[in-house]
């Protein structure tokens, strides 16, 4: 992965600003026909599962993941609390590895403080005083604040995903991607911050050489001592399930590709075991880190 200086002028992500408390609501959205193999078979409540590889032809693996599910059970029902957290570090720059690692450690510990006590402890009752997105973008500049100024020249992308009860709050940066899954269909919910990305959206045509380019990213941690990071929000629904991928994973298989395992294994980590597989099939030129949540109600 490699970064380029040119400034951001994508908007953020439209969201609802608004934090909801964590409630259970009645069951709604994905069709029983339509819900995955691994939706069907997992335990009642939230289920995370995690994989990451170094690839066919990289020498360290530079992504990180870090998860922390929550889930607690209460007056008859699982209420579902995690963070999902994947960097990638930039390979040919100076400690990428030590850079992904960093900033998602310290972007977890700022959600533990910010975010956590508000709707785990019976001491701090009600809504948070703050946007939970505010909270999450505060995050990621601690993140990026802190690589920058301890590991010079290094930089990582960082895809951040909290759930609360029936909502996923997400934070983006980079071009590893946060997808959901619903009635069998695989929808992206980020956008890469990539030079060959924002040529796509601006209408541009991509020259052979930028195809080769396609991991230079205009919007990194660590890059300068300010980020600007895309937010988003999205519904859970009993059979949702929500996916955080490396670049190693989506430059290797489509969208349906990925669904289609998805939906027809019956094992959340073998899913993921075998989207690795199947990226590293294809090449594995890249470090390949998957981390999917699957919510059944029952």
């Amino acid at each position: 992965m490699s970064f380029s200086s040119q400034d951001s002028t994508i908007s953020q992500g439209e969201y609802s600003d608004r934090a909801i408390p964590v409630k259970r609501r009645a069951s709604q959205g994905v069709s029983s026909e339509l819900k995955p193999a691994i939706v069907r078979t997992a335990p009642r409540g939230l289920t995370v599962v995690q994989n990451s590889h170094i690839g066919r032809v990289r020498q360290h693996n530079e992504d990180a993941w870090l998860v922390l599910d929550l889930s607690y059970r209460e007056n008859d029902a699982h209420v579902m609390v995690a963070l999902l957290i994947l960097a990638d570090g930039m390979g040919g720059h100076a400690s990428g590895d030590l850079a992904s690692a960093l900033a998602a450690r310290t972007a977890a510990a700022c959600v533990m403080q910010d975010i956590m006590p508000s709707y785990l402890s019976p001491e701090v009752a009600g809504t948070p005083h703050y946007s939970l997105h505010e909270a999450l973008v505060h995050a990621v500049q601690v993140a990026n604040e802190t690589v920058y100024r301890n590991l010079p020249h290094a930089g990582t992308t960082l895809t951040m995903a909290l759930v609360l009860g029936r909502k996923a709050y997400v934070a983006h940066v980079g071009d590893s991607r946060a997808y959901v899954l619903e009635n069998g269909t695989l929808r992206r919910i980020t956008r890469d911050h990539s030079l060959a990305a924002r040529l796509v959206e601006t209408g541009q045509t991509i020259s052979e050489e930028m195809v080769g380019q396609r991991n230079i990213l205009y919007r990194a941690v660590g890059h300068s001592n300010t980020i600007e990071v895309d937010t988003y929000t999205e519904s859970l629904f009993d059979g949702s399930c929500l996916l955080l991928c490396s670049d190693g994973l989506w430059s290797k298989m489509s969208d349906a590709e990925i669904a289609e395992v998805l939906m027809g294994e019956t094992d959340a980590q073998f899913a993921v075991n075998k989207l690795i597989a199947m990226a590293n099939e294809r090449g594995g030129e890249d470090n390949i880190t998957v981390i999917l949540a699957v919510c059944n109600e029952g």
